[in-house]
């Protein structure tokens, strides 16, 4: 089970993954905006966080456990010393949940310096580890960032900086975006297939990499564009400029489409779309689709309410007289490790986060509008809730498909044998969470708010094929994992 759910109550959604920042200056320290850039990624990642800088003779370190507030103090950021850094914040979903797998990871080696930190999740991680073992790598971490790091240091003793990230790229296979820094020069590398996130920015003084705008916009840069699929971006030393390879190209992208329903931030911009609107988009298709006639609609906090606007807006542009209110209050100190030894008490947990504001559901038919749902606990908790407070019918609308395959790309999705939607229909969901009546956006009515079709799209969970090379998984798509050179086993 995955701890977020687990250890906190996190509501049957999906679990964030990672984030990367990498910064280039040109005559101040890179610490602290890069420590202000991981804060506003904080919600892709809160078991860990670090930075590496360089300061142009050596390298300098700090990564701590839990929040970023928490992981640094001004001691630390001080200590970090130079104008290129990289940073990262985690979500486990490979490796180990302590400081051992704390990115960024780094590694010094004859060929230089070497700190990398890693958003996504390599398929194909144990056979290049179990190759780099064999030729006297020795790893510290079971995490498929350190594989990468190692594969990486091995090419540059060989090649330049641009064809050992190529050849690297050659061999690892699965969803990544990284940030890297090579002594003091910081670049950025998106998976051939732009599974993750990643943008460049540019500040007064340098350049910024982040797996979201968001970030950039925390430290007073302008975003620049996306990072493409396939393509390494290198920053100039001093923040000059940067120099821009595409060194591998495929003819279909696979953004992950739960970026844009669940995961960045909604004031961040994805392929020029900004994600607030695309969800109100997905809120409005979800009228269109699936809308019910009642009294209230109103959003799962914070993570429905640009599906519950737009669905409303879009409601009383055809007539309905439905309003839109807050009717759920979150309480924001719960946090993810709040104790739950027992079964009452995870249930308790819904009610320590979220109180129902009872004047606006007594007596009234309610639709309660989220991004998806996991297990169906929550959400069945949360209809209970509603219905104590005096609600007449409790409606959901989820503006995402049914989850029904697990994620191998970064994202901890569960398995599925917890995911409800993997056996049970739509109306023995509704069933089991105790609403009126339960409707999911259609795959196609995603893809239209989103602006991008379903082959340039990552739905494996929706639809249980992938766009990488899966052991004992369909692909949607003519995907083979490299080969790698594996020992046999004595």
């Amino acid at each position: 089970m995955s701890r977020g759910h687990e250890d906190g109550p996190e509501f049957d959604h999906p679990t964030e993954k990672c984030g990367v920042v990498g910064v280039s200056l040109s005559d101040r320290a890179a610490a602290l905006p890069t420590y202000y850039a991981l804060y506003a990624l904080q919600h892709r990642g809160q078991e860990s966080a670090g930075i590496v800088t360089h300061d142009g003779f050596q390298q300098h370190q700090h990564v701590g456990m839990g929040l970023v507030g928490d992981a640094f103090d001004e001691d630390d950021v001080d200590s970090l010393h130079g104008s290129a850094g990289i940073g990262h914040v985690r979500y486990p979903t490979a490796g180990s949940v302590d400081k051992s797998c704390a990115q960024p990871f780094s590694v010094s080696f004859k060929g230089g310096a070497l700190g990398l930190s890693h958003n996504g999740n390599l398929v194909n991680a144990d056979e290049i580890r179990a190759d780099l073992a064999a030729s006297g790598h020795a790893f510290t971490s079971d995490g498929d960032t350190e594989v990468i790091a190692h594969d990486l240091a091995r090419n540059l003793l060989d090649s330049d900086l641009v064809r050992a990230v190529q050849t690297t790229m050659n061999r690892i296979h699965g969803s990544y975006s990284l940030t890297i820094m090579h002594d003091d020069t910081v670049l950025g590398v998106r998976d051939p297939l732009g599974n993750r996130p990643l943008v460049l920015g540019e500040l007064d003084d340098g350049y910024i990499l982040a797996s979201e705008s968001a970030a950039i916009d925390t430290v007073g840069g302008e975003l620049v564009r996306d990072v493409k699929p396939g393509e390494l971006v290198v920053l100039h030393e001093e923040g000059t400029g940067f120099d821009s390879y595409q060194l591998v190209e495929e003819p279909n992208s696979a953004h992950c489409f739960f970026e844009y329903v669940y995961f960045a931030r909604p004031d961040s911009v994805i392929d020029e779309e900004l994600v607030y609107e695309v969800r109100r988009e997905l809120g409005r298709e979800l009228w269109r689709e699936a809308g019910v006639e009642s009294d209230v609609v109103m959003p799962v906090p914070d993570s429905g309410r640009a599906f519950a606007s737009g669905y409303a807006e879009e409601a009383q542009d055809d007539g309905s007289d439905i309003e839109f209110a807050e009717g759920l209050m979150k309480n924001r100190y719960v946090g993810r490790t709040f104790i739950m030894p027992t079964q009452e008490a995870r249930e308790r947990a819904v009610r320590l986060k979220l109180n129902p504001i009872k004047s606006t559901v007594e007596d009234r038919a309610v639709t309660i509008i989220d991004d998806s749902i996991v297990r169906g606990t929550t959400s069945g908790q949360l209809v209970d809730l509603v219905r104590e407070a005096g609600a007449s019918e409790v409606h959901v609308r989820i503006g995402a498909p049914p989850i029904n395959a697990p994620c191998y790309m970064g994202i901890d999705m569960a398995t599925r044998d917890e995911l409800i939607a993997a056996d049970k229909t739509t109306e023995e969901i509704a069933d089991v969470i105790g609403a009126d009546s339960l409707s999911y956006l259609p795959l196609d009515s995603v893809t239209s708010a989103i602006g991008k079709s379903e082959a340039d799209l990552c739905t494996g969970c929706v639809t249980g094929e992938y766009p990488f090379d899966v052991e004992g998984e369909a692909s949607d798509r003519d995907a083979k994992r490299p080969e790698v050179d594996v020992p046999a086993d004595d």
